[in-house]
């Protein structure tokens, strides 16, 4: 779920615990962890509400001085309903750094990582490129996006697809700019040349 920075802090420490949002249908499920630049949160509830009724007390805990405010920050097509996601932010660690910072791995991990790079290569239309990338990650840290891509001749969108692929694996970690290996992805890559 996406937030703009100047709310990050709110959802760090637990004061903004709702949201608002326009959508043709959810995004979000109740249940179910999300990544925000604030940390990660755990979706309470997501249900439909008419915009006019939105609560001043709904409003600070959105983030916003009035009601007013967050119906004109609301976005996207006027038609598609308004929803209240409530949430609550989550203590605990990121799992997908966890795995990221793991770097002594069994023998069993590595044929599960293997596995796991064989069916993103054998689902790809481009051919096999899961190695290929964390190589040219292992070479250029902190390349931009563009240019990596650019490098192995794709468009930069599907490239960043591919590669949040091998970081919720926990092989790379995201750079501004650009990509490195995780503890992880290094010692899989050490490993297996």
């Amino acid at each position: 779920m996406r937030f703009i920075k100047p709310f990050w802090s709110g959802i760090a420490d637990g004061t903004i615990t709702v949201a608002f949002r326009r959508w043709r249908r959810p995004t979000v499920v109740a249940g179910r962890p999300y990544r925000t630049g604030g940390g990660r949160i755990e979706v309470l509830s997501v249900e439909v509400v008419d915009p006019l009724a939105i609560s001043a007390a709904d409003a600070v805990r959105a983030g916003h001085a009035s009601a007013d405010e967050v119906r004109a920050v609301l976005r996207d097509e006027p038609e598609w309903p308004v929803f209240r996601v409530e949430f609550r932010h989550l203590d605990e660690p990121d799992p997908r750094e966890v795995l990221a910072n793991t770097a002594d791995l069994s023998a069993d991990d590595i044929a599960e990582i293997d596995r796991r790079l064989d069916r993103f290569d054998k689902a790809s239309k481009h051919g096999p490129w899961t190695r290929q990338y964390l190589q040219l990650i292992a070479d250029c840290p902190a390349t931009r996006a563009p240019d990596l891509a650019e490098s192995v001749g794709r468009e930069t969108q599907p490239f960043k697809l591919d590669v949040r692929k091998l970081k919720n694996l926990g092989l790379t970690i995201s750079l501004n700019p650009g990509y490195r290996l995780s503890p992880r992805g290094r010692a899989y890559l050490e490993t297996t040349r």
